[in-house]
């Protein structure tokens, strides 16, 4: 499976918000990869559950939150907040939905995607840790990496600076990260 940098981008942004799924308690997390030839608008649908109109919200919210500040991607359109029976939030290459069970039985998605490929998150997951542990062998099969032995050399340990627990690491980056800006928003 070759995949362009913009698909593994792709491929990394939907890895996050199944993430947020499975920590807002969304249940049936499926992500859709959609056909190139019969959808032509996007690469994957990501489909999950909300047992309340409240959880279905705070699900999409913690998405465009986490996507917004990891990231910096915004939705092209969001529709569906104000009722929360089905979100959608739509990032043109990924379109997500959150549904109400009974609405995600009653329109059926899955169904109407026949020619998608299901997958689960963790799935989706190995897939890309596949894809991108395949891209590290080549690249340092290229740069001749190895030792005598043929093996890659042993890695060392970095230093971390003390106190830097993984979550302040994580703050400290998206904040030294350059943000898009957000569509329709004026300079100040």
């Amino acid at each position: 499976m070759k995949t362009s940098p913009a698909q593994k981008q792709t491929r990394i942004l939907v890895q996050a918000a199944a993430a947020v799924c499975e920590e807002k308690k969304g249940q049936h997390t499926r992500i859709l990869e959609l056909d190139p030839v019969d959808s032509g608008l996007s690469d994957f649908f990501l489909v999950t559950s909300a047992s309340n109109q409240r959880q279905a919200v705070a699900i999409a919210d913690e998405i465009e939150l986490r996507l917004k500040r990891n990231f910096g991607v915004y939705p092209n359109s969001v529709e569906g907040r104000r009722n929360g029976e089905w979100i959608l939030l739509d990032y043109v290459d990924f379109v997500i939905h959150v549904f109400l069970a009974e609405r995600r039985a009653f329109y059926d998605i899955e169904r109407l995607r026949k020619s998608a490929r299901p997958l689960t998150p963790e799935e989706f997951d190995a897939e890309l840790t596949t894809a991108l542990s395949e891209k590290t062998r080549a690249v340092r099969s290229k740069s001749g990496t190895k030792t005598k032995s043929g093996k890659a050399p042993a890695r060392t340990k970095r230093k971390r600076a003390p106190g830097m627990t993984p979550s302040k690491r994580v703050e400290a980056a998206a904040k030294t990260k350059v943000h898009k800006k957000e569509p329709g928003s004026k300079k100040r």
